[in-house]
């Protein structure tokens, strides 16, 4: 079976920012033998932080860039809803990172992230940490 992984939001601006963990990123993007994932929020959660700070046209842009990456979406499914319901009604997380969550969970798969919420859900789930920012 192929490994999986599910990207957070904040490991693709990491590599959009070429942050500390960047490579980190390319090399689960780029490995042959896995497959990658993203949940649809975090189109969203990318194209409005960059909106804010870069701006529109830099948020549009970053949108048409991430559709060249080898993700492969995941949309909504009520399963994936309600599991992200049980993880925001028992822990200190956003809506967003529940989400994200429970489709890592879903995907049976490693969630990359650069997010210290996320260490609460460590025994949910098999988590890649980048760099957290000092």
């Amino acid at each position: 079976m192929k490994t999986r992984y599910v990207l957070d939001t904040s490991a693709l601006l990491t590599l959009h920012h070429d942050e500390p963990g960047a490579d980190e990123v390319e090399k689960v993007l780029y490995d042959t033998s896995a497959d990658r994932y993203l949940s649809f929020i975090s189109i969203t959660e990318l194209f409005y932080i960059i909106w804010q700070r870069s701006g529109k046209e830099a948020a549009y842009q970053s949108i048409v860039q991430l559709k060249m990456l080898p993700l492969h979406r995941v949309d909504p499914q009520e399963e994936l809803l309600l599991q992200a319901g049980e993880f925001k009604a028992m822990h200190s997380l956003s809506l967003a990172d529940s989400l994200i969550a429970a489709t890592a969970l879903h995907m049976d798969a490693t969630l990359v992230h650069k997010d210290p919420e996320f260490e609460q859900l460590k025994d949910h789930l098999s988590l890649q940490a980048l760099p957290y920012k000092g």
